[in-house]
């Protein structure tokens, strides 16, 4: 005699459980494909007739300028940014996200800016709007607003460099007209005074031939006077000396270092030394809109009206179980 154990019996009443399941949701099948439909096509509807979102995204590089190089090195390749990307983004944050997120009725409007990780002088603008006309649109407009920012830096390092050089023409004009031709003048008044002393030391030369036989105590005199000017007559020479080399560097020396560092400014103030802030490429569109994801949509609002039916078939068929056992 074959007996039923209770895992046999776990097992049937669980098998006869599924088939009645299975049962009632197939005598309820039109009802969960009504739910589902309904469902299904009022998202549709809802993603069809939403107006679409496009977006647009662009890679904006922040400009340079080439430094100045003391050492006066033509080959200097230091460049200056012309803004920290991170205090620029948090400023444009505020400007075109926080201040404008209250306006009604806007066509665009700029979503996100942000730094670019392990890079420095990178920033990554997007925007969303009815069209991509209106997304690029909202990305110029924050563009322009950095490059106007910037242009008046590369101008400000411009007015600088025009002005050093300025100065360096007023200092070799100063050099070549006013100080090599004072000094020029010192010289030629040193110069004189020179001869003079040397006529002098030439005439008390002849003085003491005249009278060193017969009048000895003047003779000695003559000869000290004549060895205090000669020591004097040396100094003046050595002077004049250090003259003559100053003005030599002045027209040589502190002319060619003034003109070197002319040079070296002029070559940075060329235009490829100047860069202002761009875009890279250029904004980035698509032909299909980033909002509604009608797909996503239609596909989650299928899965949800087919759970929610199946979920209330258990419910109705468990409420009209309950009301057969009060009936009984």
């Amino acid at each position: 005699m074959q007996q039923n154990t209770p895992e046999k019996n776990y097992y049937q009443e669980d098998e006869i459980d599924l088939k009645e399941l299975f049962k009632t949701l197939w005598l309820k099948k039109n009802f969960i494909l009504g739910i589902t439909a309904t469902i299904t096509i009022l998202a549709g509807v809802y993603a069809f007739n939403k107006t679409p979102i496009y977006q647009a995204t662009a890679l904006v590089e922040i400009g340079n300028y080439k430094l100045h190089n003391n050492n006066n090195n033509n080959n200097n390749n230091n460049k200056a940014s012309l803004d920290s990307a991170n205090e620029l983004v948090k400023k444009l944050n505020i400007l075109f996200i926080d201040i404008l997120k209250n306006e009604k009725d806007r066509e665009g409007e700029i979503t996100s800016i942000s730094t670019l990780k392990k890079v420095n002088n990178f920033i990554e603008i997007k925007s969303e709007a009815i069209s991509n006309e209106v997304a690029s649109r909202e990305i110029l407009k924050v563009v322009s607003y950095i490059k106007n920012k910037h242009q008046k830096i590369l101008n400000d390092v411009k007015n600088r460099h025009e002005l050093e050089i300025k100065n360096i023409d007023t200092k070799i004009y100063n050099i070549k007209n006013k100080e090599t031709k004072l000094l020029g003048e010192k010289i030629n008044m040193q110069q004189a005074n020179l001869d003079d002393f040397k006529l002098q030391l030439d005439t008390i030369g002849e003085n003491i031939k005249d009278i060193e036989n017969t009048n000895p105590a003047l003779t000695a005199l003559k000869l000290m006077e004549k060895r205090d000017l000669s020591s004097f007559i040396l100094e003046l020479n050595l002077q004049l000396m250090d003259m003559r080399n100053n003005k030599d560097e002045l027209e040589t020396t502190s002319i060619n270092q003034l003109l070197k560092k002319k040079q070296l400014v002029e070559s940075i103030m060329l235009p490829h030394n100047y860069k202002n802030s761009a875009v890279v490429g250029r904004v980035i569109t698509s032909d299909y809109p980033a909002k509604p994801k009608k797909k996503l949509i239609v596909t989650v609002a299928f899965i949800v009206g087919l759970i929610l039916s199946i979920f209330l078939v258990f419910i109705i068929n468990a409420f009209r179980k309950e009301d057969d056992k009060a009936n009984a």
